[in-house]
């Protein structure tokens, strides 16, 4: 079952690039008494993530906290250095916070997962955008194609707010 509008995210552990080296977040972490812009892609440096996901959010950095919006947060099912990498590559590095869920716990409890193994890639998280505060998901829009950024686009989610 999908997370929808009006639940809470689950307890959950991400990890992050710090000057320090990798190290871990909760999800109490994250978006405890906050408002978070989240949003998952399939993967790092893939074409749709990397040339139409990724960089709505970056570019709309300032749009989206002159509506209260405290951090800008992507998910993928890679590793911390992948994530690091294409931080530092894609120019969000400091303006979007860049969570790895290495095995998918997260994306799989929350129920967002997209199977990609017919292209090598295995089991990934789907394509999705959501606004969550205090824990809990306001807004929330899944992609119908994780090949596509329309929906769970930046102006989208955006607009909604």
């Amino acid at each position: 079952m999908s997370i929808k509008v009006g639940d809470s995210l689950p307890d959950a552990v991400f990890t992050v690039m710090t000057p320090d080296g990798p190290r871990t977040r909760t999800t109490a972490d994250i978006f405890k008494n906050r408002k978070i812009i989240l949003f998952g892609v399939p993967g790092a440096f893939t074409p749709t993530c990397s040339m139409n996901h990724l960089p709505g959010f970056r570019d709309n950095e300032a749009n989206f906290k002159a509506k209260g919006i405290d951090e800008i947060v992507v998910v993928s099912v890679n590793d911390v250095f992948v994530m690091n990498a294409w931080a530092k590559q894609s120019g969000a590095e400091g303006k979007i916070t860049f969570l790895a869920d290495g095995s998918a716990a997260f994306a799989k409890a929350i129920g967002l997962t997209a199977d990609l193994s017919d292209h090598g890639l295995g089991v990934r998280s789907a394509r999705y955008s959501m606004l969550v505060n205090d824990g809990i998901v306001e807004k929330l829009n899944v992609e119908p194609s994780v090949g596509k950024a329309d929906v769970s686009g930046a102006d989208a989610l955006l607009g909604q707010i």
